[in-house]
């Protein structure tokens, strides 16, 4: 068996509009489809990363909260591979995203730092 590549990452968030904007217009993932799904009564966007990657994201009625932070079981975090860490958040504080301090990832010796959601998924950057 041969698992190469990431598809797709699924996300349940609380506010659909607020997610949307934070994701497409804050992050700049590009939006390939977008639909209410009735029977669910919820919102599906998924949305494209790069050429192989999408992330999903699901909005139902009042999905449940996250249960600790971020250490529950399941997703931990979503890490996304930067060139230039310093300017990305720059970028990210000018649109009033908040950042942690950079720090070193201690096996690889990459700049690392995470920022959250509106959720308050916590996100990754990388260099």
């Amino acid at each position: 068996m041969k698992l190469s590549v990431i598809h797709h990452v699924a996300i349940i968030v609380s506010d659909y509009t607020v997610s949307k904007d934070f994701y497409v217009n804050k992050l700049g993932f590009e939006v390939i489809r977008e639909n209410y799904r009735s029977d669910k009564k919820d919102w599906k966007l998924d949305l494209r990363i790069n050429e192989s990657t999408e992330l999903e994201i699901f909005a139902p009625e009042n999905p449940p909260k996250r249960p600790s932070y971020p250490e529950a079981c399941g997703l931990r975090h979503l890490a996304f591979c930067v060139e230039n860490i310093e300017a990305v958040v720059a970028e990210l504080e000018s649109l009033g995203i908040k950042c942690e301090p950079l720090r070193t990832d201690t096996f690889t010796g990459k700049k690392m730092t995470f920022f959250a959601d509106p959720d308050g998924l916590p996100l990754e950057l990388h260099e």
